[in-house]
């Protein structure tokens, strides 16, 4: 017999237990199954009558009390107006103090401030500033009212950072302009057969120290 005839009689005898396509099956309505409703159950405490409602304390808070904080003497903050007021005081009298024996001795000098550039002078000295100052023309007196140092043969006063303009009176003449020879600079890069040449002329202002004065306090 042959294997084909033999599997299908041995089909035949076993029965068919697979469903057959869902197309052949009866069309059926599809009815929900009622779901359990859900119940809620509430727990409730019982509270006796008798005694009366307990209301939480209210929390209590301290608040420490303010202390300042300690000084430190590396700090750069600024002192108290107090401590202030008495290191000014204590400055005016030591100039009120010691400014006639400053005036009293020869020798007088000063260092001025002119556009950034400080200069210590005398009264005749020639300062030849290394710009050309605007505005000013041959002849011109100028007051010279910033300066940081002023001092004689023993005794000088520094400013904080400047000195006080009505303690010292100095005055500067404008004696013209200069300028330097032209120069010339020939500029060049490696490998760059081109060379450029680049010329240099700087002006000056030439003044002159005419007066100096170290007035009262």
């Amino acid at each position: 017999m042959s294997r084909s005839l033999l599997r299908s009689v041995l089909e035949l005898r076993t029965p068919i237990t697979r469903l057959p396509p869902p197309f052949l099956l009866p069309i059926r309505a599809a009815t929900a199954a009622p779901t359990p409703a859900r119940t809620l159950t509430t727990t409730t405490q019982n509270i006796d009558s008798a005694a009366p409602p307990t209301s939480p304390a209210p929390a209590q808070t301290s608040i420490p009390p303010t202390t300042a904080p300690p000084s430190n003497p590396n700090s750069n903050s600024a002192p108290p107006a107090p401590a202030r007021r008495e290191a000014t005081a204590a400055s005016d009298a030591s100039v009120k103090e010691l400014l006639p024996l400053l005036r009293a001795q020869p020798g007088h000098y000063i260092t001025a401030h002119i556009h950034g550039f400080p200069y210590l002078v005398t009264p005749g000295d020639q300062v030849r500033l290394p710009f050309r100052m605007p505005g000013v023309l041959p002849g011109d007196v100028l007051r010279l009212d910033r300066a940081s140092v002023l001092g004689s043969r023993d005794y000088m006063l520094k400013g904080a950072p400047w000195v006080d303009d009505s303690l010292f009176e100095c005055r500067a003449v404008v004696l013209g302009t200069e300028s330097e020879p032209l120069r010339v600079k020939v500029k060049t890069k490696r490998r760059n057969r081109r060379a450029q040449r680049v010329t240099s002329k700087h002006k000056y202002t030439v003044l002159r120290i005419s007066e100096l004065k170290i007035l009262e306090p």
